[in-house]
C-alpha cells in the first residue's frame, strides 16, 4: 500500500506501528501515545472524559459511574480525524477502561470520512494474540511478511530472555497487582509471563513470595505514593515478600499493560526481579532493565 496514513488510538498500537518500520506514516495518536518520543509531535485524537488525576480509588469509582452510566470513558475528536483524513484507524476491543475502543470509533465521524478508513481492531488477551495483533496491523498496510518477521525477532529474543531465567534454581512464587485500590490481580498475559521469567503466579491472599504493583497506566512516580492502599491493609508486614524485602514497583503503563513489541523489555524486567543474577545480563536487542531506574525498583528502597 502507497502512502497510508494512520491514526492508533492506543498506546501500544502505536509502538507496533514503530516496530513495523511505517511510524513516518502515523498521523494521528491518542492522548496516551507516548513512544517512541517523537510521537509526541502528532496531532492528538482523543481525551479522558473522566478525571484521571486522581488516587486509585477516585478513578474507580468515575470508571464504574461512566460505564453505569454506558458512556465511553474516552472522546474521540470528530473534527481531528476529519481533517487527518486516515486511510486506518487502530483501536481496540479488548477493554473499554483501557484505552479507546471500537465502539467508541464507530460512534465517532470514522464511518463518514471521506478517506473510508479500514478500521483496524486489536484484542490481544494473551501473548500469542499480541503477536496476532501485530500479524494484523501489517496485513492491513499490506507489509505482512515484515509483521512475520518482526514477530519472530521479538519472540527470539523473548526466548533468549526466558531460557535464561528458567536456568536459574528459584521459582518464587509472585503475585501481580495491576490496581491497588480495589486490589486486583494482573491477567491476561501478564501469568504467562510470569512463568517464561522463572516464576509461578501466585495471588496477594496466598502470601507470595514477591510482589509486584504495576498499577495499569501508573508510571513509578505515581505508583510509589499510592502504595499506602497496599501497606495499610491488614497484616502487610506479616507477608513473606515484605519481610524480605521483595516487594518491587514497576512502570505499569509503559510495559506491564502495554500489550505490544516492548513485552520483550517487560519480560526483562520480570527476570531482574526474580533473579538478581541476571540483573547485569544484556539480551542482543533488548537493553538491560536495570540501565533505567524509570522501569522498576525495590519498595521502600531506591534503585535496586
Amino acid at each position: 500500500m502507497s502512502n497510508p496514513r494512520i491514526v492508533s488510538l492506543i498506546a501500544s498500537a502505536t509502538e507496533i506501528v514503530h516496530a513495523l518500520g511505517q511510524l513516518d506514516h502515523l498521523v494521528g495518536r491518542s492522548h496516551e501515545c507516548d513512544y517512541p518520543p517523537a510521537v509526541a509531535s502528532l496531532p492528538v485524537c482523543t481525551e479522558p472524559r473522566i478525571a484521571v488525576d486522581g488516587d486509585s480509588r477516585e478513578i474507580d469509582r468515575l470508571v464504574r459511574e461512566s460505564m453505569r452510566d454506558a458512556l465511553s470513558v474516552y472522546r474521540v475528536f470528530d473534527d481531528v480525524l476529519e481533517r487527518l483524513q486516515p486511510t486506518h484507524i487502530i483501536t481496540q476491543v479488548q477493554c473499554e477502561v483501557c484505552a479507546v475502543s471500537l465502539r467508541d470509533v464507530e460512534q465517532s465521524i470514522a464511518r463518514r470520512l471521506a478517506s473510508a478508513p479500514r478500521i483496524v481492531p486489536l484484542n490481544p488477551n494473551t501473548l500469542a494474540e499480541i503477536w496476532d495483533d501485530i500479524r494484523r496491523v501489517a496485513r492491513s498496510l499490506d507489509i505482512e511478511e515484515h509483521g512475520e518477521t518482526v514477530v519472530a525477532r521479538l519472540q527470539q529474543s523473548m526466548r533468549e530472555i526466558s531460557a535464561r531465567a528458567l536456568a536459574q534454581p528459584e521459582r518464587p512464587r509472585v503475585a501481580c497487582i495491576e490496581w491497588l485500590e480495589p486490589l486486583m490481580m494482573a491477567g491476561n498475559w501478564t501469568p504467562q509471563m510470569v512463568e517464561m521469567a522463572g516464576g509461578v503466579p501466585s495471588v496477594y491472599a496466598d502470601d507470595p513470595d514477591v510482589i509486584i504493583a504495576m498499577p495499569c497506566g501508573f508510571d513509578l512516580a505515581r505508583t510509589g505514593p499510592e502504595m499506602h492502599w497496599l501497606t495499610e491493609r491488614p497484616a502487610w508486614r506479616d507477608l513473606r515478600a515484605v519481610r524480605a524485602g521483595s516487594v518491587y514497583i514497576a512502570d505499569g503503563n509503559q510495559y506491564f499493560n502495554r500489550p505490544g513489541p516492548r513485552v520483550v523489555e517487560t519480560l526483562q524486567i520480570l527476570a531482574e526481579i526474580l533473579h538478581p543474577a541476571l540483573r547485569l545480563a544484556y539480551t542482543e536487542g533488548c537493553e538491560s532493565a536495570l540501565s533505567s531506574s524509570l522501569r522498576w525498583r525495590s519498595w521502600p528502597a531506591a534503585t535496586p
